[in-house]
């Protein structure tokens, strides 16, 4: 039955490419009329072919990560996958899961201070040693920016921090928010490089403790402070905040609450700016299985969906840039770390969880390779007045070469 199912289901979705799937029994099939990009891959178990028509995006995770789905090669699988997915292909059952999922994202993302603190734990409170195999030296677990090609990882990372400063327009002695803080690499750069006072918060035990230790090592415990607490129970005000790969965890039903509250913490002459994923298409539903295993309660905002939050926090949008590709030149980059230190994440997880993170990364990679992804940097302020009239100065300043040339 689910042989059939799946053979149907596969004769309609590849118009475009070719794809050879060798079933449980041995039976080799293939789909698509060639030309563009042609796999293969195999199942070993029914059950595998029965998780996936029931819900494609989770069971084919699950499958993989359980093995009884074995690609040729995942990457050229999920891109051909995705560059033939159409609604009317799917059978009936998966559009319905879709529209019901979608309807009921408000009441699975309430992320609650303790909800938070717990979906924050899951990812990010796994052992420090993994994140440090594959991330740059600082830690930075967010896009990074190519300003020109040919640079580093380290360098382009260097490069995102450097132009989210110029977008803050900092000056010695201002004070600044930075709402999850991760380990501490932004905060850290902002205190040394630009002579202001950093107060970071964060929801991971494991972050906080790292950022602690990276601020007494540098010396710079008097100017950056980390705290364990929620964004939302901040009552200071700043000159500045800056948000770097948090939205994304904040869910649809707390994004006037999360503005509402960069709103209340920023002085009136004060700038903010928010880095986060972004759709460039209209809102959809979450994914099941990244919602499971990688980021509980996390959403990947549309442009639609932020609008009214901060017009209606009282902010000016002073400036949207949308970075293209940037991300999966990024994610690429610590792909090829990850795997290249497969040895050491032996000694440290099993085979599940490094197929898990493999599709993941993978999975990340076609998200801004192959659908509507990017990431949005937002400036906001709540004086019309509170950064000057053209965007020249961003590009005068000479921080951002210096930064990229430290990271050499």
């Amino acid at each position: 039955m689910w042989e059939k199912i799946f053979d149907t289901m596969l004769g309609r979705l590849i118009q475009v490419g070719k794809l050879a799937i060798t079933y449980p029994d041995g039976t080799l099939r293939t789909y698509g009329p060639g030309g563009g990009i042609e796999t293969a891959a195999r199942f070993t178990r029914t059950e595998a072919l029965r998780a996936i028509c029931l819900n494609p995006e989770l069971g084919l995770g699950e499958t993989y990560m359980d093995a009884t789905f074995v690609p040729d090669d995942l990457d050229s699988f999920l891109r051909l996958v995705i560059r033939n997915r159409r609604p009317e292909a799917m059978p009936a059952w998966v559009n319905w899961l879709d529209k019901g999922m979608f309807a009921v994202r408000h009441w699975m993302q309430r992320n609650t201070a303790t909800k938070s603190k717990s979906n924050v734990a899951h990812h990010y409170d796994l052992s420090d040693d993994l994140y440090r195999l594959f991330l740059d030296a600082d830690m930075q677990y967010s896009c990074a920016y190519f300003a020109r090609p040919g640079l580093t990882l380290e360098q382009a990372q260097a490069a995102k921090k450097a132009h989210i400063a110029a977008k803050l327009a900092l000056e010695p002695g201002m004070s600044v928010l930075d709402i999850g803080c991760g380990w501490g690499g932004m905060a850290l750069t902002l205190a040394r490089d630009y002579g202001v006072q950093v107060t970071g918060v964060t929801l991971s035990e494991n972050q906080l403790a790292t950022a602690r230790a990276r601020a007494a090592a540098e010396g710079l415990s008097d100017r950056v402070s980390f705290r364990l607490q929620d964004y939302r129970e901040i009552t200071e005000q700043f000159d500045r905040v800056v948000s770097v790969g948090m939205l994304e965890h904040v869910g649809v039903p707390h994004y006037a609450e999360y503005f509402d509250q960069i709103s209340a913490v920023l002085k009136h002459d004060g700038v903010a700016l928010v880095h986060t994923i972004g759709r460039c298409a209209p809102p959809t539903t979450p994914s099941p299985w990244f919602d499971r295993y990688i980021f509980p309660g996390g959403y990947i905002p549309s442009l639609s969906e932020l609008a009214a939050p901060v017009e209606n926090a009282g902010l000016w949008s002073a400036d949207l840039e949308v970075l293209r590709l940037h991300y999966a030149l990024t994610i690429r980059e610590w792909q090829t770390r990850f795997r290249a230190n497969l040895d050491t994440v032996r000694e440290m997880y099993d085979e599940r969880f490094i197929r898990m993170w493999d599709y993941y990364l993978i999975a990340c990679i076609m998200a801004f390779e192959e659908q509507p992804h990017a990431v949005f940097q937002l400036q906001l302020t709540k004086s019309v007045n509170a950064l000057p009239l053209t965007r020249d100065y961003l590009y005068r300043a000479p921080a951002q070469p210096r930064a990229v040339a430290a990271a050499e």
